[in-house]
């Protein structure tokens, strides 16, 4: 395992996970989409269901595709990310490109798939919700609070699942993150992943989007600050607790 292939195996897979996720949230928010108003479960399936597709598409690198589950690695005590390459800056750097990268790449190709919808939609709420997430009410230290919440669900039952994902892994994550939506997703849409918010927030300030309005970077601090946090802690704790390995 070189980290040649790692960055590609995380950009493929976070890349994957954003068409998937901004793409239903395209489909529920645009107008004039088949999937207009299907709500916000709806919302959590396609994000569980792009988890489950960026998984198999990153297994060779851990199917990280998330800046929050790599530091939840590092704090627990791994000394490598997968056999080949050890936990160190310049490799935890590797991840973080990747799959930052990835992300802008999803969002550039959900994007497309909408590019009518896109053009045709008033609202400029709208559009910035498919490629980021936003509060229901504005207040950033409960914001923060909430994505730490989330995050540290996800990453904690991840150390619970014992590593790399295999067999039933990839499922089993898929339909962790469908529940933290339905769960812990009200307040603040649930980030739980600094790339799937930094990197298509990126593409929406860069894109030539009629009617987008501006991408709300007071907020954007709040969705990579609290999964981080979040990570960290779910990662840390849970190298503490005996917990069998399921896969």
């Amino acid at each position: 395992m070189t980290l040649g292939q790692v960055f590609l195996s995380e950009m493929l897979g976070t890349a994957a996970l954003i068409v998937l996720g901004c793409g239903v949230v395209a489909n529920v928010a645009l107008g004039k989409t088949k999937g207009n108003g299907g709500g916000f479960l709806m919302v959590n399936w396609g994000w569980g269901i792009g988890v489950f597709a960026g998984v198999y598409a990153a297994a060779i690198s851990g199917a990280h595709i998330n800046p929050a589950v790599t530091v939840g690695i590092i704090t627990s005590g791994a000394d490598e990310f997968v056999p080949g390459v050890e936990v160190s800056i310049g490799s935890t750097l590797v991840y973080f490109a990747g799959q930052m990268l990835g992300a802008m790449i999803g969002a550039v190709a959900a994007w497309l798939a909408y590019k009518k919808q896109f053009d045709d939609e008033p609202d400029p709420a709208n559009i910035l919700g498919v490629f980021s997430t936003g509060p229901a009410i504005r207040s950033y230290g409960w914001n923060v609070v909430t994505e730490v919440v989330g995050t540290f669900m996800l990453m904690f039952t991840i150390v619970a699942f014992a590593g790399t994902p295999s067999g039933l892994g990839p499922l089993a994550v898929a339909l962790l993150v469908v529940g933290i939506g339905a769960s812990l997703g009200g307040p603040t849409g649930y980030a739980i992943n600094p790339a799937r918010d930094l990197g298509p927030r990126i593409v929406h300030a860069l894109l030539p989007i009629r009617n987008k309005g501006n991408s709300d970077w007071s907020y954007a601090w709040v969705p990579v600050l609290g999964p981080l946090v979040g990570g960290a802690l779910g990662g840390w704790i849970g190298s503490y607790i005996p917990l069998p390995e399921i896969l």
